[in-house]
């Protein structure tokens, strides 16, 4: 490293600098406020309009107060846990207990504070709606941008806050406040696992429960009154696309910045740069809010605007975003690390989070051909629609792992990695690649404050299509609100873009950083060097427990969402045959019995999913050792990355494929090719909003969990290192 870098340090006192992550938040949470305000001011339409949306909140406050007191008691159990292992020396300091309930209560109120605000503006977006294709946009756009700025600014202000209380009241050194820090995502990406799968569960049961029975069987429309799902299904796009993605999404940030802070203490504590390479994942994030407040005000449209341009203008806000971060973090990078490695590797995120974003788009949005073939296959019925949205999705696998990969090259050689394992440099050379990687992940994440608006806005256009249609607004409200809610469906698709290729990034830093624990931890005891070759057998054997974790969490995951909705579709049935004057629009159904079915199903669903990936990873550890770890972790991650991109561009693709034939093509709504994308897109939406978008929480817990018991692990294994 120049000696100039060190002199800059020296002379900036970059150890004191970490209080600019405060400002990051403080700017990110007033922002929000303000948008939110905004949002407010708008009129929530008429008498019918008001009465549906406060039953969509209802319906949602409900949900979530009995999830959150069930998974306050599972909490409390780990607290206890983890204060145990801290009092018999099996975790490394007395803070990790308590950072595991600030990162959980932290993304909690991430998804909270973004579902609030959701199903305050459903019923605003759609009277906005009413007077214009832009002004409904303006409205949804901005109580997604309510989301995004609370996520990072309130994870800012968590990664800070602990910061400060380790290096000044515990008097912590570089190498200390990462190694610990690290640990923390566990409590985040613990209450965003339960937050995805048991909202996922509820949306996906009332969705498809109101499809099945309403559509295809009814044939009445989606949204219909009539249906007795209705509510649930608009209650269920808060709950899981908002308040599940929030803390989803809240975890991946946290989670991107903590490994790289472990990363770059690691590799540059020799030269007394470990402060530099700590505080850059921080500014580059603290100028990427920055620049997603300004990409915000280029996001409009105009009247009668079609997809393709829909998805211009919010392309234009993102891409204006990542430019403005990439321009602005070149210096910064530069007075930090005193070369340009480490901001290649910032571009190399931000290009990669891009062109990943772009192939999520190219996959699902109606507006290019692979959705419209998929569409085409409706021709020959449901069997075939099926066959080609499987297909599609498979194939869209290729471009985010070809993309990820050469991500990860060119961040590991740009921050001094070598490919020569043979070279007397590699050794020395291996930590700076893997800090690379850390930063690459942490440039794609930069701008998810306007990232995150483009996909939190999709769940609320959605609700306000569905009070629209109860409410019986004009058609030309419907087709606005519709052609948002298709861009929704794309954008969402591209969110989880986002999250799962961080979180392949972010699962290598963290592996990574689970290998420097254990060799730290057993150095210097004789034999008890782990043998990491893909040859030993505790190694293949964890790769493949690995790989298996990710199909038995996507069953139960999938199976979860199968038993509630069938409970709905029972539910939805009864009332058709038992409730006289429904279907003539005389009798309101019972909405409250398919809500509370919901919301019951979701509960007891999420359960076992959610602890396979704490369980899992520290019995294998028991059993087999750290190596066996170490395979699980690499099986994970490579079979988790590639089964969540499949399943997610696939059910978006089903999606929009339906919302295609419903705009007029082939036959248009209730037509034969209409029934069998309804069928294509009940089977997607587990795909696309429960199991898929929840493997990427599971890559990183497994990594984090492994982390925090890694002492348990080698102790219980301590007979067996000695030889």
């Amino acid at each position: 490293m120049p000696r100039n870098a060190k002199g800059v340090g020296k002379k900036l006192q970059v150890e004191n600098l970490f209080w600019i992550g405060f400002i990051g938040s403080v700017v990110a949470l007033v922002f929000a406020f303000v948008q939110r305000n905004k949002v407010m001011k708008f009129s929530e339409g008429t008498e019918l309009m008001q009465k549906i949306a406060s039953s969509i909140r209802e319906g949602a406050n409900a949900y979530l107060k009995r999830q959150y007191s069930t998974v306050i008691k599972i909490f409390a159990v780990v607290f206890v846990i983890l204060l145990i292992l801290s009092a018999t020396h099996m975790l490394d300091n007395f803070f990790i207990p308590f950072a595991f309930l600030t990162g959980g209560i932290y993304s909690a109120l991430a998804g909270f504070i973004g579902m609030k605000i959701a199903t305050a503006s459903n019923a605003r977006t759609a009277n906005a709606a009413h007077e214009s294709l832009n002004r409904g946009l303006n409205v949804a756009f901005s109580s997604g941008s309510v989301m995004g700025f609370t996520v990072v600014g309130l994870g800012l202000l968590d990664v800070t806050v602990w910061f400060h209380i380790l290096k000044y009241a515990a008097g912590y050194d570089a190498a200390q406040i990462a190694q610990t820090m690290v640990m923390f995502g566990m409590g985040a990406s613990f209450m965003a696992l339960f937050a995805r799968v048991g909202g996922g569960i509820f949306t996906k049961a009332a969705d498809v429960g109101a499809d099945l029975v309403g559509k295809v069987e009814a044939g009445i429309p989606e949204d219909d009154p009539r249906n007795p799902a209705t509510i649930a299904d608009n209650v269920g796009d808060n709950v899981g696309d908002v308040a599940g993605m929030g803390a989803d999404l809240y975890e991946s940030y946290v989670g991107s910045i903590l490994a790289t802070f472990a990363l770059g203490a690691t590799a540059f504590f020799d030269e007394g740069m470990g402060w530099n390479a700590m505080l850059l994942p921080l500014a580059v994030a603290v100028v990427g809010v920055l620049c997603s407040l300004l990409g915000t005000f280029l996001v409009r449209t105009q009247e009668n605007a079609d997809q393709r341009s829909l998805l211009k203008t919010l392309r234009k806000g993102t891409y204006t975003a990542a430019v403005l971060a990439a321009v602005v973090a070149a210096p910064i990078t530069y007075v930090l690390m005193g070369s340009w490695g480490a901001y290649v590797a910032i571009l190399a995120g931000l290009i990669a989070g891009c062109a990943i974003g772009y192939f999520t788009e190219y996959f699902t949005s109606d507006t290019y051909k692979p959705t419209q073939t998929l569409a085409d296959s409706t021709e020959t019925g449901a069997a075939t629609t099926i066959i080609g949205g499987l297909s599609l999705g498979m194939q869209s696998t290729a471009a985010p792992i070809v993309i990820i990969g050469i991500a990860i090259i060119v961040a590991f050689l740009a921050a001094g990695g070598s490919l020569h394992t043979a070279s007397a440099a590699y050794e020395a050379s291996f930590s700076k690649g893997l800090y690379g990687i850390g930063i690459a992940a942490v440039g794609m994440l930069s701008t998810l404050g306007i990232t995150l608006a483009t996909d939190a806005y999709g769940p609320v256009a959605d609700n306000a299509g569905g009070i629209a249609e109860m409410s019986g607004l004009g058609e030309e409200v419907r087709t606005r609100t519709d052609a948002l809610d298709s861009l929704g469906n794309t954008t969402a698709a591209t969110g989880k873009g986002f999250a799962i290729g961080s979180a392949a990034l972010t699962a290598l830093a963290l592996l990574v950083s689970y290998v420097d624990v254990v060799n730290a931890k057993t150095a210097g005891m004789a034999g008890a060097a782990i043998d990491l070759k893909l040859t030993n057998p505790a190694v293949l054997v964890g790769i493949f427990v690995g790989a298996m974790l990710t199909f038995v969490f996507a069953s139960l995951t999938m199976s979860g969402v199968q038993r509630a909705a069938q409970s709905i579709v029972v539910e939805v049935r009864r009332q058709f045959r038992e409730i006289a004057g429904i279907m003539e629009g005389t009798t309101d159904p019972d909405y409250a019995s398919c809500v509370d079915l919901c919301t019951r199903g979701a509960l007891h669903e999420m359960i076992a999913p959610s602890l396979l990936a704490i369980i899992v990873p520290v019995i294998t550890g028991l059993i087999l050792g750290p190596e066996a770890v170490v395979g699980l972790l690499g099986g994970v991650t490579v079979t988790g990355f590639a089964v969540a991109v499949f399943m997610s561009n696939a059910g978006g693709a089903w999606d929009n494929a339906k919302k295609y034939i419903e705009s007029g093509k082939h036959g248009g709504k209730g037509s034969d090719c209409h029934k069998a994308a309804v069928i294509g897109d009940t089977v997607g939406d587990p795909f696309k909003d429960t199991s898929g978008p929840s493997l990427n929480i599971l890559i990183k817990l497994c990594s984090t969990v492994s982390i925090v018991f890694s002492t348990l692990v080698i102790n219980f294994n301590l007979t067996s290192f000695m030889g």
